[in-house]
């Protein structure tokens, strides 16, 4: 068995898609099945798990940290950088539209949101173990 992809909804698939082709420099896709429209982001040599986009128009953004009264997360990503990029791939997903959340439990990483709330952190991996895993 295999993870075939990670799916989050929004109420605005294409915006969101947006973000995660931009932030990431991967390739955007969509398809329409069995009349409902499915937008998918993927390295283009396919050597990621893709994101899938899923439209909910009852989508609600959850809340960070989350409470009981609102909305909570469902899911969220991590994403790792090479310790000599950190800075600059938060500055980057900052452009791309995220946002730095106020309350952050560690310093070791960085809790961000993308444009329809879900929660991603970017998370330093110094470079010699970042190259023997990724290369």
């Amino acid at each position: 068995m295999r993870l075939g992809a990670i799916v989050l909804d929004s109420d605005n698939i294409e915006e969101l898609s947006d973000f995660y082709a931009a932030m990431l420099g991967w390739t955007k896709s969509s398809q329409i099945q069995d009349g409902e429209k499915w937008i998918t982001v993927t390295k283009e040599d396919y050597s990621e798990t893709p994101l899938v986009f899923q439209e909910n128009p009852e989508y609600k953004k959850p809340k960070w940290p989350s409470t009981k009264e609102e909305q909570q997360q469902m899911i969220h990503l991590d994403f790792y950088v090479r310790m000599d990029e950190y800075e600059s791939k938060i500055e980057h997903a900052v452009k791309c539209g995220a946002n730095m959340v106020e309350c952050q439990f560690s310093d070791s990483w960085k809790v961000m949101t993308d444009i329809s709330g879900h929660p991603f952190c970017m998370i330093p991996i110094p470079d010699d173990i970042y190259e023997q895993r990724y290369g």
